[in-house]
């Protein structure tokens, strides 16, 4: 081998090149940062779990006097989140996917830190779960996305990695895949969601960390599919008639969840510009109050994520006919008060019960229009339907049914740009992009002063 070496300086310079610490440094880092996101995820997973069944036996489900606790315990929570996130954990309220996005378009590496750190990913995932743990109609899948960026960038950092922006899609897909163990739908995500300007060079990052927080994830828990598995599949010549509902009508919801947030998110800030702190104290409150108000009339079915409904009903119990409406109240009213959560899995199970309810009209299968309405309604959502489609197929994993959730998400995304011409997640990015250019405008006024 050394005769080789000395016969071609190439592989010489080469074999240098291999045991270099300047090449072998970033690559550890890198991978360790990848897995260490599927290693979260699967804590984040657990505690969130954990508090929904607290939750539930707090306030038991004899109907006796402790199924009234929410009215308490719920706008308390929410005032708690509300005020942590303010004071403590500024840029961690809400889904966490428009950080992650926003974060991509700030070339300032502070203003990026104030999006993405790992005191904001120890925060987004605390404050989610005790927002769980108050009934608060939340997800931890949106909240997993900027975990996983804040970590594969404080990764870049610790390894001297220059490709921030590569970087912060790879944490995203991998936390998208880790959270759900979908990693198609992880990769899907990264291109059509999170990266609209999407490099090829990225493809490698991608891979190598949905892969790896995918591997450490199965480590603990273990290949399984999110929702089980579904049994039933589409009959076109009977079905159809439910594709084009679950399409249309779950793609007019979904435009209207995104209208209704993105208008009422506005006004709320444009009102709290005044008294920031104390004004968005009484919106999380009273948006606490309807969740517990609306909780409570439904049975206690809207608390929570709505994952144990999303899954009885693609199992082909139907659900209760008006409870995809109280859901989407509960989820629109969590959203908007300003406590960390996400909006995945509370959608999905919105899609379900509205897909249940346009079954038992139709006269169909639950379990298809459970599946159906969740594409229709979660495309319209989101406005990403090859994510829709692709994450529901995984999360189920029934591949009898791809063609039939194409359609439902292509028609729920057609009809919900008619109705929204703005994605709701880059919709909110511009927000936090406009906070930090104020800021930085701010910062120079003062030393030009």
């Amino acid at each position: 081998m050394a005769g080789l070496s000395r016969k071609y300086p190439m592989l010489r310079r080469s074999q240098a090149m291999w045991i270099s610490r300047r090449v072998w440094q970033p690559r550890l880092v890198f991978w360790a940062g990848a897995i260490s996101i599927g290693l979260i995820s699967v804590l984040f997973a657990t505690l969130a779990d954990r508090a929904q069944v607290l939750f539930h036996l707090v306030i038991g489900s004899d109907g006796g006097w402790r199924f009234y606790l929410p009215l308490v315990m719920t706008p308390a929570g929410f005032v708690l989140c509300a005020w942590l996130a303010h004071s403590y954990f500024p840029g961690s309220q809400g889904s966490g996917i428009p950080q992650a996005i926003a974060a991509r378009h700030l070339r300032d590496e502070d203003d990026r830190g104030r999006l993405l750190s790992l005191r904001l990913a120890a925060g987004k995932i605390a404050l989610t779960v005790i927002g769980l743990f108050c009934g608060a109609s939340i997800g931890r899948e949106g909240p997993t996305v900027q975990v996983g960026a804040a970590l594969m960038l404080q990764a870049a950092r610790w390894g001297g990695m220059a490709q921030a922006r590569g970087l912060i899609l790879a944490g995203s897909a991998a936390g998208i895949a880790a959270a759900f163990n979908t990693p198609l739908a992880g990769i899907v995500f990264a291109i059509e969601e999170m990266g609209r300007a999407y490099q090829s060079r990225t493809n490698g990052l991608v891979l190598t960390a949905v892969i790896l927080a995918g591997l450490a994830s199965l480590g603990l828990l273990g290949n399984y599919t999110y929702f089980g598995v579904a049994k039933d599949t589409v009959a076109f010549a009977t079905d159809w008639p439910l594709v084009l509902a679950c399409g249309i009508i779950g793609g007019g919801f979904g435009a209207l969840f995104s209208l209704l947030a993105l208008k009422i998110t506005r006004r709320i800030r444009r009102w709290n510009a005044l008294q920031p702190l104390w004004r968005a104290l009484l919106v999380a409150g009273v948006c606490g109050l309807a969740v517990a108000v609306i909780g409570i009339s439904s049975g206690g079915l809207t608390f929570g994520t709505g994952y144990t409904q999303a899954r009885v009903a693609i199992e082909g119990t139907p659900l209760p006919a008006f409870f995809f409406a109280e859901k989407f109240a509960a989820g629109v009213l969590s959203m908007v008060s300003g406590i960390p959560g996400g909006i995945f899995a509370p959608s999905l199970a919105v899609g379900a019960g509205l897909g249940s309810t346009l079954g038992l009209v139709l006269g169909s299968s639950t379990g298809i229009a459970a599946l159906l309405g969740m594409a229709g309604y979660f495309a319209g959502v989101v406005q990403a339907p090859m994510t829709a489609f692709v994450i529901i197929l995984e999360m189920t994993g029934n591949h009898d049914n791809v063609i039939a959730l194409m359609c439902a998400a292509v028609l729920g995304y057609g009809t919900a740009r008619l109705i929204s011409h703005e994605p709701l997640y880059h919709a909110l990015s511009r927000v936090f992009i406009a906070d930090a250019i104020r800021r930085r405008r701010a910062a120079e006024a003062e030393q030009h002063a």
